[in-house]
């Protein structure tokens, strides 16, 4: 019964964190997104290849969640956008609570979308609500296609689920249609994209997604391959 307590108390304080994380951001008129997948599943390369193509238009940042060191935090700074490194401590998963405080140190005004890419795991991450917008997972073609089966409240919370990879689909026995079937499982008209990072032009359309969140974001006419990730019987690549 004490372990129940503890744990709706926990929950009650990272949802009030997350409320007001979420607030701030509403204010600031930028879009959060909280980027999950399993440790090596490609979120770091995945902003690699898609700020370069948002900033022109857009003012980024990024949170970089880890449990110890700054590598990929570098690699993001590398590309000139402001970046605040989280380390958790052996925590397997960032809390509203962490992001609150690094917050403090990101310079939010006149920032369009901040990205939150979270500790390297497929499960705990997907529990805790950081006051983000959206929800972003990436499964990689090396991880197998069983994941959305093992670890089923990723796929089921993504607004989006980035394929990565896809580079290596000759290499592996990953079936791209029993993926997305098994994805689609939660939801018949979640956005699939497969994407490479270190293919040109194989991001730009997770790119395009981002920017039509973003508020303030007006097009001249409307583009199909935006409108088609909503339809059910579609997987997108690039």
């Amino acid at each position: 019964m004490k372990i129940e307590v503890l744990r709706k108390s926990l929950l009650a304080t990272n949802e009030r964190a997350a409320e007001e994380n979420r607030s701030l951001f509403d204010r600031h008129g930028t879009v959060a997104v909280n980027l999950m997948g399993g440790a090596g599943c490609g979120k770091t390369s995945l902003l690699e290849s898609i700020i370069p193509q948002l900033r022109p238009r857009w003012s980024v940042g990024v949170l970089e969640g880890d449990i110890a060191t700054t590598r990929d935090a570098e690699r993001i700074a590398a590309l000139g956008v402001p970046v605040v490194q989280i380390l958790t401590e052996g925590g397997c998963h960032l809390t509203a609570s962490l992001v609150q405080h690094a917050l403090e140190r990101m310079p939010l005004e006149g920032m369009d979308i901040l990205f939150i890419e979270n500790v390297g795991n497929p499960i705990c991450p997907a529990n805790f609500d950081l006051g983000e917008h959206h929800r972003v997972a990436v499964l990689s073609v090396t991880e197998g296609d069983d994941k959305p089966l093992k670890y089923p409240y990723l796929f089921k919370v993504a607004d989006l689920v980035v394929v990565s990879k896809a580079d290596l689909l000759s290499a592996t026995d990953f079936d791209v249609e029993e993926a997305s079937r098994r994805i689609r499982t939660f939801d018949p008209c979640k956005p699939i994209m497969v994407t490479s990072a270190r293919t040109f032009g194989m991001t730009d359309l997770v790119a395009e997604w981002f920017e039509a969140r973003i508020p303030g974001y007006c097009a001249d006419a409307v583009d199909q391959r935006e409108l088609a990730t909503t339809l059910p019987a579609e997987v997108w690549f690039g």
